[in-house]
């Protein structure tokens, strides 16, 4: 029999609530937008590919390490847990948050083949300086 082809749906992409990887809930999303400074990121939904590799890559600005290499983009693989599965790539931003404005790219790679590709624009808002924007989250 000849195996299902996969169907992927991208189906949000923004900023998102604060996401707890400890839970099985996904984060909701606040504001479909590709401009952002806050914990963002993209959900798909992924049928008929329940086993499979998903790879998953976040490419970053040239943010520096500790000792001020810049850092590799993040990647990993999580397996496919069922036939009707959602999945959230997101990342959320550290201080300072100066060296971490542009663009950050994210993936996602199925059996060789990207079926989600998202840049969000990391950027201020205008007249405002970092210890605004952590005033704003409660900090």
């Amino acid at each position: 029999m000849a195996k299902l082809k996969p169907s992927v749906t991208l189906q949000s992409y923004g900023i998102y609530s604060t996401w707890d990887s400890s839970s099985k809930a996904l984060p909701q999303i606040e504001q479909f937008t590709t401009d952002v400074i806050a914990e963002f990121g993209l959900i798909v939904n992924i049928k008929k590919a329940k086993g499979e590799k998903l790879h998953f890559c976040i490419y970053h600005p040239d943010i520096p390490n500790e000792e001020g290499d810049v850092m590799p983009p993040f990647e990993g693989v999580e397996y496919i847990k069922n036939n009707d599965w959602h999945f959230y790539l997101g990342d959320t931003l550290w201080e300072p948050i100066g060296n971490k404005l542009g663009p950050w790219r994210m993936t996602l790679t199925l059996n060789n083949k990207i079926i989600a590709d998202k840049t969000f624009n990391v950027a201020l808002e205008a007249q405002q300086t970092e210890v605004d924007f952590w005033k704003k989250r409660g900090y």
